[in-house]
C-alpha cells in the first residue's frame, strides 16, 4: 500500500522516506494535494534489465555502421 506524503515533508524526511522504501513501503508524492510523483522500490530485476541495456549500447556504439545489401 502506497502512503502519501507532501512535497515539503518529503523533502524534510527524505532519509527516513528511504529506510522505509528499503523495507518495502512505497510513497506517493503530493504537491497541494495532487499526485505528483512516486517513491518505490528498486527491484532486483530493474538492476539487471540496466545492465543488459548498457551492455547492449556499449556493443552497438562499438560495432561499424556498414551498407545494407
Amino acid at each position: 500500500m502506497e502512503k502519501a506524503v507532501s512535497a515539503a515533508d518529503a523533502n524534510r524526511r527524505l532519509s527516513r522516506l528511504l529506510d522505509g522504501v528499503r523495507e518495502g513501503q512505497s510513497y506517493v508524492v503530493t504537491r497541494f494535494g495532487k499526485p505528483v510523483a512516486r517513491i518505490i522500490p528498486v527491484s532486483g530485476r530493474d538492476i539487471v534489465a540496466e545492465g543488459a541495456r548498457t551492455a547492449l549500447l556499449a556493443r552497438l556504439r562499438s560495432q561499424r555502421v556498414g551498407r545494407g545489401s
